[in-house]
């Protein structure tokens, strides 16, 4: 069955669009201008020439199109007039409206939640995003399935009484929907259970972790490449990164943090993705850090970074530290940079492009893994060595005596490696202080 992929493909290969943004009693004027530029930003990404928009207000909602009647009239004859081949509305379409849409307009019609699926699914790459994307796009489909069998449904065979062709087509595409979608959330599932294999593993090594979130296009991609010297695709379109990439960072006092670049979010985002992607999401629900990257460089930057609190709040991920990144400063005058770190008291302004305040932004990442740091004694004997191999890589080293049977230090600790310390810990921290003023 590809009626998904028809869609896909159709909608590739619709090259002229026109636009339809909607404002309400819930959603200002302005703020549905700006998710209309974002509209144009999301078709352009997909490859599509925008020919036309108009922006409208929505009073009272109708079953049938949305709007009324005249105004939906009005609106299919301005996309004809500018030549365009598809519509796709800043605005959740129910099934009905959809398929009344196309009937009306004689075009395709989308809606943004649609766009977005179908921006994933040209960008995925491995194996779980596929997975990920398709289970999206078969729980977005189902419930439209009768909105692509009407000419089907018309036809009628057999005895009186019976079920059409359409009628029997439908059962069968929905019966094949539902089983793909239970066989994909197992696949996934396995997915899970193997991402919580290697993460356990992480744990046990005692290595941090953070995650690299952010609204779509802030440049996360280009800060993982900056800091690690990675080679992760970094286009200036959104959602360029769908598939999380992890790598070392080292910082100069030879600790390990691995780092993950995640798939950006952004307002509207479909409730299926989130639902879909959770899987990919689990690497910022549970990082010890979150790396929250800003675009300077982008008027509605605030609202980007509202959007980003909101998506994280909803994967769990809410509590975890956090630090505020504003990148693309080396496209932003001076003033704007200067307004912004004193709005968000905290933050750091960089350009991954530049270099330019990434070493400030090490020193920040340093100083919040390491706020909740204990200082300990510890003795530890040479048998177990690894735990001062441990204790060096993941902490900070005061001081540090050897002896005959021993290795000594005075140190600061991270909470999540306490446990792994525990039995090394000197009751008596002057007994420690002996040892380390000893002199050879």
């Amino acid at each position: 069955m590809n009626l998904n992929n028809s869609r896909t493909n159709a909608l590739k290969e619709a090259g002229r669009v026109f636009l339809v943004g909607v404002a309400s009693e819930d959603l200002r004027k302005a703020e549905a201008r700006e998710l209309l530029d974002e509209l144009h930003g999301l078709a352009r990404t997909l490859g599509l020439e925008t020919v036309g928009e108009a922006l409208i207000q929505l009073r009272d909602a109708t079953p049938s199109f949305l709007v009324g009647t005249g105004k939906s009239e009005e609106l299919a004859q301005a996309a004809d007039e500018a030549g365009a081949d598809t519509i796709i509305f800043d605005h959740v379409l129910s099934p009905v409206q959809q398929r009344n849409w196309e009937k009306l307009s004689s075009k395709k019609v989308y809606d943004r939640a649609e766009l977005i699926i179908k921006i994933f699914a040209s960008r995925a790459l491995t194996r779980e995003a596929s997975l990920q994307v398709e289970l999206a796009q078969l729980q977005y489909a189902l419930p439209r399935l009768a909105h692509s069998y009407d000419d089907l449904m018309r036809q009628r065979g057999g005895r009186y009484g019976t079920k059409g062709s359409g009628e029997q087509k439908l059962e069968l595409d929905r019966r094949e929907i539902e089983r793909r979608i239970h066989e994909i959330k197992d696949e996934l599932e396995a997915v899970r259970k193997e991402r919580s294999v290697q993460r356990r593993r992480r744990e046990r090594a005692g290595v941090p972790r953070a995650a690299i979130v952010g609204y779509t296009n802030a440049g996360k991609s280009s800060l993982l490449n900056a800091l690690t010297t990675a080679s992760v695709n970094a286009e200036n379109k959104l959602f360029a990164t769908l598939d999380p990439t992890t790598r070392r960072l080292l910082f100069a006092q030879g600790q390990t943090l691995l780092l993950t670049d995640t798939v950006g979010f952004i307002r509207n985002l479909p409730h299926g993705l989130v639902e879909a992607f959770r899987s990919t999401l689990e690497e910022a629900s549970q990082a010890d850090l979150l790396i929250h990257v800003a675009d300077a460089s982008d008027a509605r930057v605030d609202a980007h970074i509202a959007t980003t609190l909101q998506v994280l709040s909803e994967i769990g991920a809410s509590g975890i530290p956090r630090v505020l990144v504003l990148n693309k400063i080396d496209l932003t005058e001076q003033g704007v940079v200067e307004a912004f770190l004193m709005r968000y008291p905290g933050s750091v302004a960089v350009s991954a492009q530049t270099g330019q305040g990434l070493a400030g932004l090490v020193e920040a990442i340093q100083e919040r893994l390491t706020s909740d740091m204990k200082t300990l004694t510890l003795r530890v004997p040479h048998a177990d060595y690894s735990i001062a191999s441990l204790v060096m890589r993941e902490g900070t080293i005061l001081r540090e005596r050897h002896d005959d049977e021993s290795t000594w230090l005075h140190c600061r600790i991270p909470a999540r490696i306490e446990k792994r310390v525990q039995p090394y810990i000197v009751d008596t921290p002057a007994a420690g202080a002996d040892i380390f003023s000893t002199k050879e």
